[in-house]
């Protein structure tokens, strides 16, 4: 059950996030610049051109959002020393089910059944808000710990004749457990800027398949119950909000650029990111990614890359750690931790 067991007071210390264990996981299905579908006339030569993408990983027939954030919340538990959890967030914009949220029926699945448990939407920028709702409830002494599990299949709103959007996404998962901690401990999380856009609501959209849908019978067809997205829009907002909310984080705790040793931003598009290093004079070598191995996979990618750059060693205990991200909403925001021992 969630609850404040101990009620702050001004004399008592405020639980401190801190980040504790990540990891992620892809399906097995690896899809190939070459292995793209004919009639989108496309070369390995021009995807990677347009969007830094060789690879990226389709689920396959059975395999559902549910499924990889089970995967994903398994591999991340068994690094902590205890299951035990308080709250499970997942984010994701591709929900099995319109209703219920993922979330209960993903607690239950790992034997946490009575624990809170509630989904959180913000499409790709979704991890980001769900780090910041968890991070809050440990801050405000409800949870003192929380399973984040950031989840999405993209194949599956792909229209069959969309080249533009189907050479970028791919599907995959990433999960990881905050804890309750102390002011300087490693893993700890500093801070957030968030924020959105709704006149932009349009630029990354499924316009069909919900309720406005069955208010206006005949408004929607087949055909809009697939993702659109406005590129050269999208690309301009992106660049330039995940540049203000990055700066704008690093002033919140006291950061300039230059105290920045990783950056790990939304993995949409190799040219954005990029971009948004260059208006941040961070060089090439601290930002970090995956988008050549896997492409662009919604709220899963910063976790996913996280997940990479340990694996890989790329990221060290006591590096400091930018997060920022851009999605449909329009949403965006970006995060600050330092970084723990972590594997």
């Amino acid at each position: 059950m969630l609850r404040r067991d101990d009620p702050l007071t001004e004399h008592a210390p405020r639980p401190i996030p801190v980040l504790e264990a990540v990891a992620g996981c892809v399906p097995p299905r690896v899809v190939s610049n070459e292995d793209l579908p004919q009639h989108w006339e496309t070369s390995d030569a021009w995807v990677r051109r347009r969007t830094g993408i060789g690879t990226r990983h389709w689920a396959g027939e059975g395999t559902s959002t549910g499924d990889l954030a089970l995967t994903a919340a398994e591999a991340v538990l068994a690094k902590c020393a205890t299951r035990s959890v308080d709250l499970v967030l997942v984010t994701t914009s591709t929900p099995d089910h319109p209703i219920p949220a993922m979330a209960p029926a993903l607690a239950a699945k790992l034997g946490l059944a009575g624990v809170a448990a509630f989904d959180v939407s913000a499409v790709c920028t979704g991890f980001v808000y769900g780090l910041a709702t968890a991070s809050g409830m440990i801050a405000s002494g409800i949870a003192r710990r929380v399973l984040l599990v950031a989840a999405d299949v993209y194949s599956t709103l792909i229209g069959p004749d969309d080249r533009s959007a189907g050479v970028v996404f791919g599907d995959g998962a990433g999960a990881v457990v905050l804890r309750a901690g102390e002011r300087g401990e490693p893993g700890e999380i500093l801070g957030f800027d968030l924020g959105s856009d709704g006149a932009g609501h349009d630029l990354i959209t499924v316009p069909g398949g919900g309720a406005r849908d069955r208010a206006e019978p005949g408004r929607f067809g087949e055909q809009d119950r697939h993702f659109r997205m406005s590129g050269r829009e999208v690309y301009q907002h992106a660049v330039a909000r995940m540049t203000e909310s990055s700066l704008a984080v690093l002033k919140s705790a006291g950061w300039t650029t230059a105290d920045v040793d990783r950056v790990v931003a939304h993995q949409a598009n190799a040219r954005i990111l990029s971009s948004v290093g260059s208006r941040l004079s961070i060089p090439d070598e601290k930002i970090l990614g995956n988008i050549e191995r896997v492409g662009n996979t919604g709220a899963a990618s910063i976790p996913l890359a996280l997940a990479d750059a340990v694996a890989r060693q790329e990221i060290h205990a006591g590096e400091r750690v930018l997060l920022t991200a851009f999605g449909g909403g329009l949403t965006w925001g970006s995060a600050v931790l330092v970084w723990p021992e972590a594997d």
